[in-house]
């Protein structure tokens, strides 16, 4: 396996806020030429042996995946695990823990939109559910646009949900070593996500990524749905500097709503090494 897989190792399904249920994503991803896939919904492992036999029924290699979220330095990073055991009770029981507070935090999002005249949001949002276990800002956000308070999904998080706007309410995620060691000590390989979104100084970003690396994080996403070219370039020379592998994923949660579909990001640059590459004995091959 090269850089120049078609590997889509960052998607979500109903498991946790996506729309689409693996068997469909498996079937999404094939046709749109994707070679190895991971499903990594957040904090959450329940749809793994699903979407393992969809892509092997579709004739895709396979990888696990899950997308934990961490507290770090005042913001919530997310960490992709890849490649691990998906019955490992580690990780089960430490991901149960981290969705744990979910439910209290949605009822606090929903009071504080109810100030500003929008009630309903907890019922509302539990429409739009897939695991009652994993409310998130997502499904708060489908309610909104569902009940015509915001055209899209883009003006939601310009309105509300987000720091200093009503229906903000922060949680405390687990621990950045924490996360790391659950997923290596299944056997699998830990990936920063997405490192551009995060709202972090210099340091703060130096500072995570020496702590991940120290921790035994092998691995960066430099291409992904929310990075631009410019950002390929920027974390692509971030792996290099920490001598961390390159990982590549759409962030696909919905046809409706994701601005990347499946399979559709631009090829690694050649330079990197590709994450898959340390995975190259927990792929399940395609049959």
């Amino acid at each position: 396996m090269t850089t120049y897989l078609n590997a889509d190792l960052h998607s979500h399904s109903v498991v946790s806020d996506g729309t689409m249920a693996p068997e469909d994503l498996a079937a999404r991803a094939k046709a749109n030429g994707v070679e190895l896939w991971a499903l990594t919904d957040h904090d959450e492992i329940g749809g793994q042996h699903r979407a393992a036999d969809a892509a092997r029924a579709q004739g895709m290699a396979y990888l696990t995946g899950t997308e934990i979220s961490v507290s770090f330095a005042s913001a919530t990073v997310h960490i992709v695990g890849l490649g691990f055991d998906p019955d490992d009770i580690q990780l089960a029981q430490g991901l149960a823990a981290t969705r744990g507070g979910r439910g209290g935090r949605a009822r606090e999002m929903a009071a504080q939109l109810a100030q500003v005249g929008i009630h309903g949001a907890y019922e509302g949002a539990l429409q739009f559910v897939g695991n009652p276990e994993l409310v998130s800002r997502t499904h708060f956000a489908r309610f909104l646009v569902d009940t015509k308070v915001c055209r899209d999904t883009s003006e939601v998080f310009r309105k509300y949900l987000v720091e200093g706007k009503p229906g903000y309410v922060p949680h405390r995620w687990a621990a950045l070593g924490d996360a790391v060691r659950w997923i290596t000590e299944a056997g699998g390989v830990a990936v920063i996500a997405h490192p551009a979104r995060y709202k972090l100084t210099a340091n703060e970003e130096y500072a995570l990524f020496s702590e991940f690396k120290a921790h035994g994080g092998q691995g960066v996403e430099v291409v992904t749905g929310s990075h631009s070219a410019a950002e390929y370039i920027t974390y692509g020379a971030m792996a290099q500097e920490f001598g961390l592998a390159a990982s590549r994923g759409s962030d696909f949660h919905s046809p409706d709503e994701s601005h990347t579909d499946l399979g559709a990001l631009p090829l690694l640059p050649g330079t990197l090494t590709p994450v898959w590459e340390l995975l190259a004995a927990r792929v399940r091959p395609a049959v």
